[in-house]
């Protein structure tokens, strides 16, 4: 079976019920594990939504009600920091920390991490999206990371996907707002899909661009589970 990931991230708008409503929505659909991100107002102080980004960020304000949401509806609680000190704020709620695609430069870059450094002194799972094939990494090989290849456009377009190294990754992060990409990733063997969700196109939501709605969401997990019973 294929481990998918419903990426919340900043459509939930830091409404509780609707994080609710994506969590079981997620459930429903057959998704492994929901995921939300934490970062500070430095990080996102030239986007021109900021104070409605900073209302969608995990925190020790709300990470106690948003993983209680998910343990409730028993769905898998993740969470992606966008900064070192958050590590230790999502540490005892996740099985799993995600590192995304543009911290992940930094280590292709053989440069210092500092949010690398501190996950990988903890004891969990890391799932890392990246661009460039992991095999150039010095971590490669180690059995605590999970890669997942991402093209970093907010959308990608299906010919900007390159899958014929798909085989050195673990899964697939979706930015691409067509169903036959996470299709065709499941197709050719991936573990791991990250799929970003909406609860509604219309509403203009800060990540809708790169989103499925409920339907499709259920839709292309029916799919994929109809694909494994094909032999190829």
């Amino acid at each position: 079976m294929v481990f998918i990931i419903a990426e919340i991230g900043v459509n939930w708008d830091g409404d509780f019920e609707l994080a609710k409503e994506m969590i079981v929505n997620a459930k429903n659909a057959g998704c492994s594990a929901v995921k939300f991100q934490s970062f500070t107002e430095e990080l996102v102080k030239n986007h021109p939504k900021k104070f409605r980004l900073m209302k969608s960020s995990i925190d020790k304000t709300n990470i106690n009600e948003v993983s209680g949401i998910a343990k409730t509806n028993k769905i898998e609680f993740l969470c992606t920091p966008m900064y070192p000190e958050a590590v230790n704020i999502i540490e005892p709620f996740v099985k799993k920390i995600k590192i995304r695609e543009y911290d992940s430069r930094k280590i292709f870059d053989g440069e210092k991490s500092e949010i690398f450094e501190n996950i990988i002194k903890t004891d969990k799972e890391i799932l890392m999206s990246c661009h460039k094939s992991p095999k150039s990494l010095s971590c490669y090989g180690n059995p605590k990371i999970k890669y997942l290849y991402c093209v970093p456009k907010y959308p990608c377009k299906l010919n900007e996907l390159d899958f014929s190294k798909l085989n050195e990754y673990d899964g697939y992060s979706n930015h691409c707002p067509q169903v036959l990409a996470p299709l065709v990733a499941s197709v050719l063997g991936t573990k791991i899909l990250e799929i970003h969700i909406t609860s509604d196109k219309s509403k203009k939501f800060i990540d809708n661009n790169v989103s499925f709605d409920y339907t499709e969401l259920k839709n292309c997990i029916k799919l994929i589970s109809d694909l494994k019973l094909i032999k190829i």
